[in-house]
């Protein structure tokens, strides 16, 4: 059984542009702001008018805080960690005393900007400290941990049907099955790589490819592949060993069980700045009710939760006999990275 590697953890800072980093700013901020109110105002309905009044000045500074960081974000995620640190909390700073010069408290209230100053700073670090928490919560070794468990959990049936087909072609088509061979090769060295947190899309599409020469070769007619990957943005980055899984799971749950042919269609696309996948095969309740579909969704939904938060959707329909597998990530890709050309004489 190979063994986990304990990695360090890296501190980096949360991507200000997600939603799920921006709903936890906004809501953490109210909750105590209206904590404050409660704890200074001897009745519910003067905790509410002080909330009220300090809302005026605290909505307006939030929504300015959350626009200027998620434009930095590019920015900062390019800095140290402690440097960014720093140039988070000036921002929040900056704009704090922006906000109270715009409602006229600057002057003539010099300890009412200090208080507000340091209850900015103060909230400040402790949302850094929160998600600096959250993110060792789930460090690289927690994630790997989980990609491998994922890898590890290939059906063995799979191997032993792929093998047994190889074996079969041998004497009839040896050509063909050298090129299985090599596709099955290939699929495992994949499967069984160094885990990494993203992969071109290509990648995972080359993985799908292998994966279907192979079922194809094993069911033959019984299988028939649809696929409309033209407009597939090939350089989108996805976690590793997203749709492979799916693409099996549709094999064995919706082709291999039946008793005639199984048409499976995977749809990858680029809708604006969203990269959707649909993956559908005919539907068999009872395959569909095994524990091992529900297994590999689970999974997968955790790892676009632990990779993309609150920006990543799965969900599963059924409509007239066929089982759909829908997944929408945001589009991302990989920086640039910077190229210096040099000539000869």
């Amino acid at each position: 059984m190979p063994s986990i590697r304990q990695n360090a953890h890296s501190d980096v800072l949360p991507d200000f542009r997600n939603l799920g980093v921006i709903a936890r700013v906004l809501l953490a901020v109210n909750i105590a702001a209206i904590a404050a109110a409660l704890l200074v105002a001897p009745d519910p309905a003067q905790a509410a008018d002080y909330f009220v009044q300090a809302a005026s000045v605290l909505e307006p500074l939030l929504l300015a805080c959350v626009l200027v960081l998620a434009a930095a974000s590019p920015l900062l995620g390019r800095l140290a960690y402690w440097q960014g640190c720093a140039v988070v909390l000036v921002i929040v700073l900056v704009l704090t005393v922006a906000a109270r010069g715009a409602v006229g408290a600057v002057t003539g209230a010099p300890l009412e900007l200090a208080r507000i100053v340091t209850l900015s700073a103060f909230a400040a670090a402790a949302l850094l400290g929160y998600f600096r928490l959250l993110a060792k919560a789930y460090s690289p070794a927690l994630s790997e941990a989980r990609l491998q468990a994922l890898q590890a959990r290939i059906r063995p049936h799979f191997l032993f049907n792929s093998l047994n087909m190889v074996l079969s072609l041998i004497r009839r088509d040896p050509k063909r099955a050298e090129r299985a061979l090599e596709d099955l090769a290939d699929l495992f060295r994949t499967l069984m790589s160094e885990p990494r947190q993203f992969v071109p899309l290509a990648d995972e599409i080359s993985l799908l490819e292998r994966y279907a020469e192979l079922e194809q070769l094993r069911l033959g007619e019984r299988l028939r592949i649809v696929w409309e990957i033209d407009a597939a943005p090939l350089d989108a980055l996805l976690p590793p060993l997203v749709l492979q899984p799916l693409l099996e799971n549709a094999v064995h749950h919706g082709v291999e069980p039946g008793t005639g042919p199984g048409t499976v269609l995977v749809r990858i696309e680029r809708r604006g700045e969203r990269v959707l996948a649909r993956i559908e095969n005919p539907y068999i309740e009872e395959q569909q009710r095994r524990a091992g579909n529900r297994m590999a969704l689970d999974n997968i939904r955790e790892r676009l939760l632990l990779f993309f938060d609150a920006e990543a959707r799965i969900r599963t329909t059924i409509e007239n006999a066929v089982y759909r597998v829908e997944i929408e990530v945001p589009y991302k890709i990989a920086p640039q990275q910077s190229t210096v050309r040099t000539e000869t004489a």
